[in-house]
């Protein structure tokens, strides 16, 4: 059951995502990353370590074979027992996904 909703929330993510892909702001969302996240992230491109040992950092995410914009969209919105209940919009969202896609050369 778990996985049809992650499922439908992929599917409606990628039609939600799809159509305003091209407006994502990267330069804002690595300011948010640098706002929000970096207290527990590494946030930066190349950063291999986070203020916090558990919290992978973006480049590391970034790096991770068949990692997508929509894959990240639903990873940010699924729930993590070690992470605080943080909601993004929309834009936020897209920014912030647009931003870690950015971190990998080979994206």
């Amino acid at each position: 059951m778990k996985r049809m909703i992650v499922l439908a929330a992929a599917v409606t993510l990628g039609l939600i995502s799809g159509a305003g892909a091209q407006d994502a702001d990267i330069a804002a969302g690595k300011a948010y990353a640098e706002d929000v996240c970096a207290a527990c992230h590494g946030v930066l491109a190349g950063e291999t370590s986070s203020p916090e040992f558990e919290a992978t950092p973006f480049q590391q995410v970034a790096d991770t074979p068949g990692m997508t914009e929509l894959a990240l969209s639903v990873w940010l919105q699924s729930s993590h027992p070690t992470m605080p209940n943080i909601v993004l919009s929309q834009d936020e969202m897209r920014n912030v996904t647009a931003y870690i896609s950015s971190l990998d050369p080979d994206g």
